[in-house]
């Protein structure tokens, strides 16, 4: 898939926390247009450019419920996931997260370790997919954002608390 981006997609500017955007429900996509295509295309492409394994439209600004996964980190191997939601969950996996919107920041994160998800693709037809281990995360990382969460999220009242106050002040 990334062979296919053309020229004219554009890298968007990726959100860092605490911008507000990132707290809030994204948007249900109701018709797939030639807008909805393009942000799509441009997501890959800001993927890539930024070397992420997911990234969620509203972390490019956009309320939408478009996230668009690469497991396999450049390797052209893009999912993209119109409207997910998370049908079924099973087991439990804890490793080292990052995020695009909060960089430098990795953090033990408790997730499933399969999950089968129902979502639209990019002409609009109702899809599942089972996905396990590293995508099964990425996958409920993205949906995360979708909902307004953010890893900050995962972690403890105190730690989330601490942390808070140092990205804060940072920013």
């Amino acid at each position: 898939m990334r062979e296919n981006c053309l020229i004219y997609n554009m890298i968007r500017e990726i959100k860092i926390y605490p911008n507000k955007i990132l707290s809030q429900k994204a948007k249900k996509v109701g018709v797939i247009d030639a807008e909805t295509k393009k942000l799509i295309e441009d997501m890959v492409e800001t993927l890539y450019a930024k070397g992420g394994a997911g990234l969620a439209a509203n972390q490019v600004g956009v309320s939408k419920q478009i996230i668009v996964v690469d497991d396999s980190r450049g390797g052209g191997n893009v999912k993209i996931l119109i409207n997910p939601k998370i049908l079924r969950k099973r087991g439990k996996q804890v490793a080292l997260e990052g995020c695009l919107s909060l960089p430098g920041l990795e953090l033990e994160i408790k997730r499933p370790a399969k999950i089968e998800v129902e979502y639209l693709n990019k002409e609009g037809t109702k899809q599942k997919q089972k996905s396990e281990d590293l995508t099964a995360r990425i996958i409920c990382h993205e949906i995360d954002h979708l909902d307004g969460k953010t890893i900050l999220d995962r972690v403890g009242f105190f730690k989330r608390l601490a942390l808070k106050r140092k990205l804060k002040v940072k920013n």
